[in-house]
């Protein structure tokens, strides 16, 4: 439960930090976007993708394709519930998309992996996105795994999770992978909101009836050291589904300017994995 156990520690507010692109990026970043066009240039594609029935209208699982130096999406599978591959593939696919036509990152939206904890394939790739933590029970293999993962450099969102059991559930697996680690509540100040695109509020809601209802979207980051002027590992967006809103960007199922915002969180956060 928030504001419990040793991964809590009072949920700091984040000002300040490193600069947002590191001296070495891996990333040429483009010059100003129109934002307010972001779904716009993408929603005649999307409409056409339509797969069944939600939640789950995609494949189980693509087949996983070999690295070639290029941006490829890596999403975290677990065995206990089939949340992991929630708005998959089609998430990742859009998201690809975007960040193909407006930065010069480069990827092909149909490639997209999906690797355990545990598998050692996942190491070949800086950024993995892991769905619904609320039921996430993690194995000591991969508990293992992710620790050595992020203590390698490499950055992990986390996405799709709400109310306080489900969060009870994440920070127990979080508190067996990093056990002395902190979680802190980031604030608009913090370097990974204004890294490629410079957003403006983290007042986003749930898509759907919970957001109606007033849920709105709350952002936590696990720190290296518990340092927050340095890295970000881990990325923890509560109370919001960010992946939602991408893969439904296409169809108008959600509000427009909130996913928007959605494609700016998704960016920045690539962005940021990529150059830290």
């Amino acid at each position: 439960m928030i504001g419990s156990g040793v991964l809590d520690s009072g949920h700091e507010h984040i000002a300040g930090g490193e600069t947002a692109v590191g001296s070495a990026a891996r990333v040429k970043l483009m010059g100003v976007i129109a934002v307010a066009s972001l779904v716009a240039v993408f929603a005649a594609g999307a409409a056409a993708q339509r797969r069944g029935s939600f939640p789950f209208r995609g494949p189980d699982q693509m087949p996983n394709v070999k690295v070639d130096g290029g941006f490829t999406f890596a999403r975290v599978r677990y065995a206990e519930y089939r949340g992991w591959r929630a708005d998959y593939p089609m998430m990742e696919q859009n998201l690809a998309t975007m960040l193909r036509e407006m930065t010069t990152v480069q990827t092909d939206p149909s490639r997209t992996n999906v690797h355990a904890f545990d598998d050692p394939e996942l190491n070949l790739f800086p950024i993995a996105y892991l769905s619904e933590p609320g039921y996430w029970y993690p194995t000591e293999s991969e508990v293992l795994g992710l620790r050595q993962y992020l203590a390698r450099g490499a950055f992990l969102i986390v996405d799709d999770f709400h109310f306080p059991r489900e969060w009870a559930v994440f920070e127990t697996a979080m508190r067996r992978v990093l056990p002395d680690a902190r979680i802190d509540r980031l604030d608009i100040s913090h370097p990974i909101f204004d890294t490629f695109f410079h957003i403006k509020t983290l007042a986003v809601p749930y898509p759907g009836r919970l957001g109606e209802r007033g849920l709105m979207g709350e952002f936590y980051g696990i720190h290296e050291d518990n340092d927050v002027t340095k890295r970000l590992m881990v990325m923890i967006n509560y109370n919001i589904d960010i992946g939602d809103y991408i893969e439904w960007s296409g169809e108008d199922i959600y509000a427009r300017a909130s996913t928007n915002e959605a494609y700016k969180f998704g960016i920045n956060y690539i962005i940021y994995g990529l150059t830290h």
